[in-house]
């Protein structure tokens, strides 16, 4: 008499048949190419004998990329530093700084420069540098 076990209809699940539970989208948890390293950037800082100025650094959580005005500037606004608000900066890039392709939400900003006041009456950075780090 021959007794065959482990074939089909058992109670545990069979690796050759069961897909896992879970959306891993065909990889593993500890693939490399599912997590992308944190972008480092070059912190933008005032020089030591200026006044009005400041500098901040964060992640970008809107861009202006047409402003009203037409001058071609850009406006970014970060969540960094406090500038215009408690954790919130915003830096108005000239068109001579602006980089050749605008940052996206999520890049990663810092800039230095004197704070103005902004059309609205917010307080903003006036870059007179700029670091971008892409995500």
């Amino acid at each position: 008499m021959v007794l065959l076990a482990g074939c089909g209809g058992g109670g545990g699940p069979s690796a050759s048949r069961e897909k896992p539970t879970g959306d891993t989208r065909g990889r593993s948890a500890a693939d490399p190419r599912r997590e992308k390293p944190e972008p480092q950037i070059k912190r933008a800082r005032c020089p030591a004998d200026a006044t009005n100025c400041e500098a901040a650094t964060g992640g970008i959580v809107f861009v202006e990329a047409v402003d009203a005005d037409g001058d071609g500037d850009l406006h970014l606004v970060v969540a960094g530093g406090s500038v215009t608000a408690p954790g919130i900066s915003v830096f108005d890039i000239s068109k001579d700084l602006r980089p050749r392709r605008d940052p996206r939400i999520g890049d990663l900003a810092s800039a230095a420069g004197p704070v103005f006041r902004g059309s609205f009456g917010q307080r903003q950075i006036q870059a007179t540098e700029l670091q971008i780090a892409r995500r």
